[in-house]
């Protein structure tokens, strides 16, 4: 398994409720920041291999809530590359509150590696191959 990739961001006001906590539906919104950042700082944007015809679309996700981050609260999500199949991979995530390290959701998300098209790549492609050598 690849080792944990962190990154930092502030809980912005527009991410919470009325309460000050922040609406549920924002940490799958911060696995995907997660992942593009974890992608970025291995040297390979999603950008570079949308340009090479690889695409990678979320086919299932999973998200436990632990404690609820707060507006202004600074987190550190936590991303690494789980399982690697013939067509797809799971990116782990972890999010955390950086003042105290406590644990507010961890979770998944499953892609697909696709064409263009939106037709399945199955067996060896280059992002295949580049996810696998960083899981190592």
């Amino acid at each position: 398994m690849s080792s944990e990739y962190p990154y930092t961001l502030r809980v912005r006001y527009g991410d919470t409720d009325q309460m000050g906590v922040a609406y549920y539906a924002n940490y799958l919104y911060w696995f995907e920041v997660g992942r593009t950042e974890f992608c970025r700082a291995h040297g390979k944007s999603y950008a570079d291999w949308e340009e090479e015809g690889i695409f990678l679309p979320v086919v299932e996700s999973h998200c436990r809530y632990k404690h609820p981050a707060r507006y202004e609260d600074e987190i550190v999500i936590f991303t690494k590359i789980g399982e690697v199949k013939a067509s797809s991979v799971i990116f782990e995530c972890r999010i955390e509150r950086a003042a105290d390290g406590k644990p507010l959701a961890s979770g998944w998300t499953r892609h697909a590696f696709v064409d263009r098209n939106g037709r399945l790549l199955r067996g060896d492609n280059p992002l295949r191959r580049w996810i696998e050598a960083l899981a190592g």
